[in-house]
C-alpha cells in the first residue's frame, strides 16, 4: 500500500458511523482496520483475513459492512459466526455500538441465553445476526429468520471454530444459505481445515495477512520460568508473588486444575477466579465481569473458556505448562499487548517442556528471557524491598498523634527493638512464597542423567509399572483427548496421578495422538481406576462406559521404550 492513512475521516464513512468512533474516542485504524477499509475491490468477494488476536478484526468487518447497508430493512442480510458465546455478545455489543445512530438492528443469536428474546429480535426484523454455529443453526432449522435473505458471511476465528468441532455446523450453515454472495473469514492462522474449508466455500478470495512471523509481536515480551514438576501450583504462587501482576489472565491445561488452581490461589490471598466449561452462563459472566472492572486481578481459564474474552488492560499472560501447538502459544500470548500496551507472557515451564519449547521455536524471531523459578529467599528480598518503599513513599504524612509517637519511641533505650517487632508484625503479613530451588536443581540433574542414560541406550526407572509388567498385569488404558484437545504429556501425568491418587512411577508410557491417548497403569493405578474414575470422567478423558482396552504381559512382544516427552 502506498500512504499511510492518518484516520477514519480517509475513508468514505457514513456520517453515522464517523460519529459513533468519535464517541467512542476512535480516531486512527489499527494495522488490520486499514487495509481491509482501503482495499474497496477485496470488499466486493471473498476475503481471508489473517491477524493475530487483539489486532481489532471486529471493527474490521463491522465498519464496511455497516457503511454499505440499507437502513430500515426488515430482513437479515448479514450473518457473523463466532466460536463461543463470549465472542459473540462482544461482536453484537460491537455492531450495535456503531450502527445506534442508523436504523440498523442486531440479534445476538447464542446458547445458554433466552430462546424466545433470540425470536422476538429475529421477528423485529434484525439486519445483522451475531451467533454461535449451533445456535444459529438451531434457529435456520426451526425456520426462525429468512436464510435466503443473507448476502453476506463473516466466520469470525476460523480456526478456533473448526479447533471446538464446528466444521459440520459451519458447511450446515453455510449450506443453507442460497443467496450468499460473499463470505469474509478471520483467523489468526491457517492451518490445514480451514484452508480446506475455504478452498470449498470461498471462490477466488482476496488474502489480507498481518502476521509475518506468528511467534513474534514486538508489543509482548516472554518469560520462561523452569519449576519443578511436581509444584506446578506452587511454582505459579512464587511468580505471581516476584512479578506482582495488575491484571492476570492463568491458562490451565483442563478444567479440574482451573478450578483446584483458583482455589489454591485464593487460599494464598490472592483475588482469583475459575472459568471453565462446567460453569453455567450466570458464573461466567459474573467472573468475567469481575475481570473486566478490576474486582478480581487474576482470571484461571482454559483455552475454550477463554476464546472471545476481550478485556482491556490484561498486564500478564501466564502460561501453566504449554497447549498443544506453537499457534496456541502464540494464541494464548495475544491477550496481553493489545492497542499499543506493553505486556508479558509468562510460562512456567519443566525442564522438559523447556526443551519442547526451545525445538518449537527454531528457525522463529520470538525472544525469550529464561529463568529458574524464584525461590522464597529471593522474595523474601523483594518483598522486604517493597516494604522499604511503602513506608518511605507515603502519600499522606502521617498525623501529628503517631508521629508525636513514634518520637517518643525513637528517644528510648529500647527504641530499635520496638522498630524491629513493628517490622516483623507487617513483613509477617506478607508471602514469601515456597522453598523450590533446590527441588528444580535436583530435578534438573535427574533430568540431565536421564538423557545421558537415553543417549547411552539405557531406560529409565519405573518401579511401580516394571513390578507390573514382571506379573503380567499391565493395564492399558485409552483416554478420549490428545493432542488437539491440547493436551500435553506433563500436564497429563499430574492429571493420573491427581485423580487415581498414585506417585508418576505407577504411570508408564503416554503415548499422545491427535484425539486420543494411552496410558500404561500399573497394578495400584490399575485398582484404584475404577474408584476414582469419575475424576477423569469429569475431565472428558474418559467417557461413563469406558474401561481399559485391556492387559499387556511381558509375552505381548517387545515393549515400546517410554515417551514421558511433551505432546507438542
Amino acid at each position: 500500500m502506498g500512504k499511510t492513512l492518518s484516520g477514519f475521516e480517509d475513508f468514505r464513512l457514513r456520517p453515522e458511523l464517523s460519529k459513533a468512533l468519535d464517541e467512542r474516542g476512535f480516531t486512527t485504524p489499527t494495522p488490520v482496520q486499514e487495509r481491509v477499509l482501503s482495499d474497496e475491490n477485496a470488499l466486493l468477494g471473498d476475503l481471508i483475513v489473517q491477524a493475530r488476536t487483539g489486532s481489532g478484526k471486529t471493527l474490521a468487518f463491522a465498519l464496511p459492512i455497516l457503511n454499505e447497508m440499507d437502513t430500515g430493512e426488515n430482513l437479515p442480510r448479514v450473518l457473523v459466526l463466532s466460536p463461543t458465546r463470549e465472542l459473540a455478545l462482544q461482536t453484537a455489543q460491537e455492531f450495535d455500538s456503531m450502527a445506534k445512530n442508523l436504523r440498523i438492528r442486531i440479534a445476538a443469536l447464542v446458547g445458554g441465553m433466552d430462546m424466545e428474546t433470540q425470536l422476538r429480535r429475529l421477528k423485529e426484523g434484525a439486519g445483522v445476526l451475531v451467533g454461535t454455529p449451533g445456535r444459529v443453526l438451531d434457529h435456520i432449522r426451526r425456520g426462525a429468520f429468512d436464510c435466503g435473505s443473507i448476502h453476506t458471511v463473516v466466520l469470525d476465528e476460523g480456526d478456533h471454530m473448526l479447533d471446538m468441532g464446528f466444521r459440520d455446523e459451519l458447511e450446515a450453515i453455510l449450506d443453507s444459505l442460497p443467496s450468499r454472495e460473499r463470505t469474509w473469514l478471520f483467523s489468526a492462522t491457517m492451518p490445514e481445515e480451514v484452508v480446506k474449508l475455504s478452498s470449498r466455500y470461498l471462490s477466488a478470495p482476496r488474502w489480507i495477512s498481518l502476521v509475518e512471523d506468528t511467534a513474534s509481536h514486538e508489543d509482548i515480551a516472554h518469560r520462561a520460568y523452569l519449576i519443578p514438576s511436581g509444584r506446578r501450583v506452587e511454582s505459579l504462587i512464587n511468580v505471581l508473588l516476584w512479578e506482582a501482576p495488575e491484571r492476570a489472565l492463568v491458562f490451565c491445561p483442563t478444567r479440574i486444575e482451573t478450578a483446584e488452581v483458583a482455589e489454591r490461589l485464593q487460599g494464598a490471598g490472592f483475588s482469583a477466579l475459575p472459568l471453565h466449561g462446567d460453569m453455567g452462563q450466570k458464573e461466567r459472566n459474573t467472573a468475567l465481569g469481575a475481570f473486566r472492572a478490576g474486582r478480581v486481578r487474576i482470571l484461571v481459564s482454559t483455552d475454550v473458556a477463554a476464546r472471545g474474552i476481550d478485556v482491556e488492560g490484561i498486564s500478564h499472560v501466564i502460561q501453566l505448562g504449554l497447549p498443544g501447538t506453537l499457534d496456541n502459544y502464540v494464541h494464548r500470548s495475544g491477550r496481553t499487548g493489545r492497542a499499543g500496551n506493553e505486556g508479558l507472557n509468562l510460562s512456567l515451564l519443566t525442564p522438559r517442556d523447556a526443551r519442547t519449547l526451545k525445538s518449537l521455536l527454531r528457525g522463529h524471531s520470538l525472544s525469550i528471557e529464561w529463568l529458574s523459578v524464584p525461590d522464597s529467599q529471593e522474595i523474601r528480598l523483594l518483598e522486604r524491598g517493597r516494604l522499604d518503599r511503602e513506608l518511605a513513599e507515603c502519600e499522606e504524612p502521617p498525623t501529628e498523634m503517631y508521629l508525636e509517637w513514634a518520637r517518643e519511641i525513637l528517644g528510648r533505650n529500647e527504641a530499635e527493638c520496638v522498630v524491629a517487632r513493628l517490622l516483623e508484625r507487617l513483613f509477617a503479613q506478607r508471602s514469601s512464597g515456597f522453598a523450590l530451588r533446590r527441588e528444580l536443581d535436583r530435578e534438573m540433574e535427574a533430568e540431565e542423567r536421564r538423557r545421558s542414560a537415553k543417549r547411552e541406550g539405557k531406560a529409565p526407572s519405573r518401579a511401580g509399572v516394571r513390578r507390573a509388567e514382571e506379573a503380567g498385569s499391565v493395564t492399558r488404558l485409552r483416554l478420549e483427548r490428545g493432542r488437539a484437545d491440547g493436551v500435553e504429556v506433563g500436564a497429563l501425568l499430574g492429571v493420573l496421578c491427581r485423580a487415581l491418587k498414585v506417585d508418576r512411577r505407577e504411570i508408564g508410557n503416554i503415548r499422545l495422538r491427535d484425539r486420543f491417548a494411552e496410558v500404561e497403569l500399573g497394578a495400584r493405578a490399575a485398582r484404584h481406576l475404577e474408584r476414582y474414575r469419575k475424576e477423569l470422567e469429569k475431565e472428558g478423558y474418559l467417557s461413563p462406559e469406558g474401561l481399559p482396552t485391556g492387559r499387556k504381559s511381558r509375552t505381548t512382544g517387545e515393549r515400546e521404550r517410554p515417551s514421558h516427552r511433551p505432546g507438542l
